[in-house]
């Protein structure tokens, strides 16, 4: 996993643990796929569109769209339904809403849906940390007024 930070527009400081390719499924009738930049961050998964009609290969790093929706972990349940076909992988990001978003990458290398699933259970479990030591100063904050000395 390759991480390096970057600035994003309003000076926060982000780290990218990949950056790549990935097709969509649109929610349009005819549910065609289509390619997005994709960057994964410690926060969620940012997706660029092209910005031209396409053809085959990669888009130029200056045919992505600067602007991005972002599927946030705090929002996001799981990752599932992997299928493998034809050499690319299918997989199905779950967000809190119930909405669910499919994409499908090659299979070369890491796939991009266990990096995904890994980096949201990583999110969750920081979470679960900051909750507990949350409830932890709390319960010790409680403790300290004094109700509790007649022991």
């Amino acid at each position: 996993m390759t991480r390096y930070r970057h600035r994003e527009g309003g000076g926060v400081l982000m780290v990218t643990m990949r950056d790549g390719q990935l097709e969509k499924r649109s929610s349009g009738l005819l549910q065609l796929w289509k390619k997005k930049r994709c960057v994964l961050t410690e926060e969620g998964l940012r997706l660029h569109s092209c910005k031209g009609s396409g053809g085959g290969g990669p888009a130029p790093e200056s045919g992505w769209s600067p602007k991005a929706k972002e599927l946030r972990f705090e929002l996001m349940t799981t990752v599932d339904c992997v299928e493998y076909k034809r050499g690319m992988v299918y997989f199905t990001v779950v967000m809190a809403s119930g909405k669910e978003i499919d994409f499908r990458c090659p299979q070369d290398g890491t796939a991009w849906n266990a990096e995904i699933a890994l980096a949201l259970v990583r999110f969750k479990n920081l979470q679960a940390v900051q909750t507990g030591r949350n409830r932890r100063m709390s319960a010790e904050h409680l403790g300290s007024t004094g109700e509790d000395e007649e022991l």
